[in-house]
């Protein structure tokens, strides 16, 4: 079953997170966005690890750039949703929506300022223990897993 949700990676630093999300994504029948450059090559070889035999199953497309992933989405008319430690609303205070990007940004840097104003949302994964972020990987599982539950 596919849904209509859809995770983007903006320009992504380890493929052994994008292979692990591309797994997640696969056995949970979402879509991935990957919003090159990413800091690694994007070979089957380097995201065979951590994706096993689901990345014949994920649904991936590759957008050159970030203008290009723009005009996609724009054009799809799908709202943006931006995790970020800047922002100041918690993930399960949010209303998802069927058509929903959820955009997570470079595990060294995040998502620059163009990004940020871009995005129609900008949502946090609150850390009561007082860590400073979690696993890219990690955090897409819980959002989108939140996303689904809500739009199910």
């Amino acid at each position: 079953m596919k849904r209509d949700v859809r995770i983007a990676l903006y320009q992504p630093d380890i493929a052994g997170n994008t292979g692990t999300i591309l797994r997640f994504a696969a056995c949970m029948g979402l879509a991935v966005d990957i919003v090159e450059p990413a800091g690694f090559d994007l070979s089957d070889r380097n995201l065979r690890r951590a994706g096993m035999d689901y990345l014949e199953m994920a649904a991936l497309t590759r957008h050159v750039d970030w203008d290009s992933f723009e005009q996609w989405r724009l054009g799809a008319t799908r709202r943006l949703v931006l995790l970020t430690t800047a922002a100041t609303l918690p993930y399960t205070d949010f209303a998802f929506a069927k058509g929903d990007v959820l955009l997570f940004g470079r595990e060294s840097a995040g998502a620059p300022d163009k990004v940020h104003e871009a995005a129609d949302a900008r949502l946090l994964i609150p850390m009561p223990g007082g860590g400073r972020s979690l696993n890219v990987a990690l955090s897409v599982a819980m959002v989108a897993g939140e996303a689904m539950r809500q739009i199910s």
